[in-house]
């Protein structure tokens, strides 16, 4: 058996969403804060350890440990490790929003972790806390700078475009890539099932910043085969790269290679898929077999696209659901 659906694309990346929960308010995903009916707990450590089992065992290579905000379950480190030592899996990738980067970036290292991607909305701290809600930008920054120092080979920031809030801090974004050996990764904001008002009043168009890159002399990067969805571009007077990732063009889902699984255990085919279903079933008595079959079995109908051009979000609410 192998991950292929029936538009020939291959699965090899797992996004793997360990919590619901976050401790940021960011006012693009979760500006309330978690409400009361958010699942607590997710999959234990022995059921994390099979479902990465039944995915290499798929040819799955990489495995990106999402949220919510990963950092809340203190057995992140056991996490990490426990990804990384499944036979077949090259790279363990982290998402985060960096609260506990700075103190804990070491022992992920140390666990395995090979990539990390950390939130970073803005590089003025009254912007980010008016974005997240929390006085945290110094110490992400700082975050950043030891995952650098440690040899971290991988390491992305994630700003999430905001035509009301960051947008105008464009030129500033970059005077940082003139430095750091990094990749900033700009998002377009996409609708989901309860920001409708805000995204119409926020989204910009990932194309807008693709026309200037290309105008500047920024020039495209073949991607790798395990690779994200972003379009990366370098330029010879930068350290580091810049990123974008437009979920709005029209070619964004046919290099598609990646599922999602979330902490309660739902296989999910895509970010803005209509329910997931559920594998915990076979992950709890350690049925490698049974979860492949079902895996293989759903992948079938998956579609050709997500439909987010026509307003279709699924049962997406909000993105800390599966970690975007």
């Amino acid at each position: 058996m192998n991950l292929q659906d029936s538009f020939g694309r291959r699965f090899n990346y797992l996004r793997l969403s360990v919590t619901e929960l976050c401790n940021f308010r960011c006012n693009y995903c979760l500006p309330d804060g978690n409400d009361c009916n958010t699942p607590k707990g997710g999959l234990s450590v022995n059921e994390i350890q099979t479902l990465v089992q039944v995915f290499a065992g798929l040819g799955t290579t990489k495995v990106r440990i999402t949220g919510g905000e990963p950092a809340l379950r203190k057995d992140l480190c056991e996490i990490i490790e426990t990804c990384k030592k499944v036979d077949g899996i090259k790279k363990v990738a982290l998402t985060t929003n960096g609260f506990k980067l700075n103190q804990d970036i070491e022992r992920y290292k140390q666990a395995g972790l090979d990539a990390i991607n950390v939130s970073a909305d803005s590089l003025d701290p009254r912007m980010f806390a008016a974005i997240t809600g929390k006085q945290k930008l110094e110490e992400i920054l700082l975050g950043i700078e030891r995952a650098a120092q440690l040899g971290v080979s991988s390491i992305k920031l994630n700003t999430v475009m905001l035509k009301q809030f960051n947008y105008k801090e464009l030129d500033a974004f970059f005077d940082y890539l003139r430095s750091h050996k990094v990749t900033w990764r700009f998002i377009e904001l996409m609708q989901t099932g309860d920001n409708k008002g805000f995204f119409d009043k926020n989204h910009v168009a990932g194309q807008t910043i693709k026309d200037r890159l290309i105008e500047q002399g920024w020039q495209r990067i073949i991607r790798e085969t395990d690779a994200g969805p972003a379009q990366e571009f370098m330029h010879p007077e930068f350290a580091g790269n810049i990123g974008l990732i437009m979920p709005y063009s029209e070619d964004f889902c046919e290099s598609c290679n990646r599922l999602r699984v979330s902490a309660q255990g739902k296989l999910h085919l895509c970010l803005f898929a209509e329910q997931g279903i559920s594998i915990r079933s076979f992950l709890s008595v350690g049925d490698v077999s049974g979860a492949q079959q079902a895996i293989v079995s759903h992948l079938q109908q998956k579609h050709s696209q997500h439909f987010l051009h026509q307003g279709f979000t699924g049962a997406t609410k909000q993105l800390a659901m599966l970690g975007g």
